[in-house]
């Protein structure tokens, strides 16, 4: 039987490195029976893949909806009508519009005054640790840390109130299941569909909130949103809210959960933060790197190309696994060793070109001002339990839950 990169297989989601770099060396641009898909795994392609705006496009929903049962359709109306508003699925022109409405929230200089907001909510996170601690809980890194600091950053950014955390993460979780292209979870339809009905349903309420009285937080920017030619409707908002509240936590609460995974399996890297708490920011690059929050750019072509020798037709799906670009010996060098001071550090997380992360400087600023403050304020910590258990998805890289002892 012929060889199929699978990550329905519970060995290699958990650990797809290995795969990755038989694939790179032996077949870089592969036809997965199983996923049905192309499967790109080295670093040049990857990048091609998210340059490539003509013959690649990231509108993966329209052909997905179009060859679905009518039956189906009708069963996730709520997803097929918000998430077609969301800029990552959408080409130019309309991903330009989206985007360049939204770019001055997420500048260097908007993003740097959101940290003493930040830094507030790393120190009380680690206060709430310190505390469950003391009390003899269980301490989870994920639940406890990883999740609710951006979580908490990105709904205040929104101006969605802090009480509201835990049901959004039901609907967020559910959304993630089809976003995320899971494997395995066989009512993720459903899921999904239950998750955007609700999530539109809340944003709604506030969006007419807003529409009323304006306040000064980014519902309101975008409720008075103008470009040159039209207002944003509606749906357009509340689909964008929903994906900058999904975008904005579920991609860092990983970029945080790995990096300290990694961090504390190489614990001589993790001394080396605790020694120099500057080195946040390196240490930030290397997380992203090394196991990044996102493990492929999921795409589909808009006409037949080639591309290491194969021939990818209109219409097939591609998964360009951005984490094993990161790994590639060819652009990154001795890519297996994990690195907190690694010069020049080339990877891929972010993406590249028009649909680079918009969001990558708040999840930078994020991780540094979490990994400081860890390093300063809990140098002891480490993980108890066994071998975590990574989420069921193609596109988010995440563990599940990290048990911690604080010292």
């Amino acid at each position: 039987m012929a060889y199929a990169f699978d990550l329905a297989n519970p060995a290699t989601n958990a650990n797809p490195f290995p795969e990755f770099a038989r694939l790179r060396v032996s077949d870089p641009v592969h036809w997965s029976t199983a996923m049905k898909a192309w499967i790109v795994t080295r670093h040049a392609d990857v990048r091609q893949i998210a340059l490539n705006n003509r013959e690649i496009s990231a509108n993966r929903l329209t052909p997905f909806f179009r060859a679905s049962p009518e039956s189906q359709i009708a069963t996730i109306g709520n997803l097929v009508r918000y998430l077609n508003h969301w800029m990552v699925f959408r080409d130019p022109p309309d991903h330009t519009r989206l985007r360049r409405l939204f770019t001055k929230a997420f500048t260097p200089t908007s993003v740097a005054n959101l940290a003493p907001n930040i830094e507030d909510v790393v120190a009380h996170l680690i206060d709430r640790m310190e505390a469950r601690a003391a009390a003899g809980e269980t301490v989870d890194f994920i639940a406890d840390f990883a999740y609710p600091l951006p979580a908490t950053v990105i709904m205040d950014l929104l101006g969605v109130p802090r009480d509201d955390l835990e049901r959004v993460k039901v609907w967020s979780d559910d959304i993630a299941l089809f976003i995320g292209t899971a494997r395995t979870t066989g009512n993720k339809y459903l899921r999904a569909e239950a998750g955007a009905k609700a999530m539109a349903s809340y944003f709604r309420e506030l969006v007419e909130a807003r529409t009323r009285q304006p306040t000064e937080d980014m519902i309101s920017q975008l409720v008075l949103a103008r470009d040159d030619r039209d207002a944003l409707t509606t749906d357009e908002i509340i689909g964008t809210c929903i994906l900058l509240l999904f975008a904005g936590h579920e991609t860092t609460t990983n970029l945080i959960g790995n990096g300290f995974l990694y961090s504390m399996r190489n614990r001589d890297q993790w001394e080396r933060l605790v020694a120099a708490p500057a080195l946040a920011e390196s240490a930030i690059e290397e997380w992203l790197r090394y196991d990044g929050p996102s493990g492929a750019l999921a795409r589909v072509a808009a006409a037949d190309l080639e591309l290491g020798g194969k021939t990818i037709r209109e219409g097939q799906r591609v998964f360009a696994f951005v984490n094993s670009a990161n790994r590639d010996p060819e652009a990154i060098e001795d890519p297996e060793r994990f690195d907190i001071g690694r010069p020049q550090n080339m990877h891929m997380t972010f993406g590249h070109g028009i649909h680079f992360c918009l969001g990558a400087p708040l999840a930078r600023l994020e991780g540094a001002i979490a990994a400081r403050h860890l390093a300063q304020r809990l140098p002891g910590l480490r993980l108890i339990g066994g071998e975590p258990q990574w989420h069921d998805s193609l596109i988010l890289r995440g563990v599940k839950a990290l048990p911690v002892a604080l010292n």
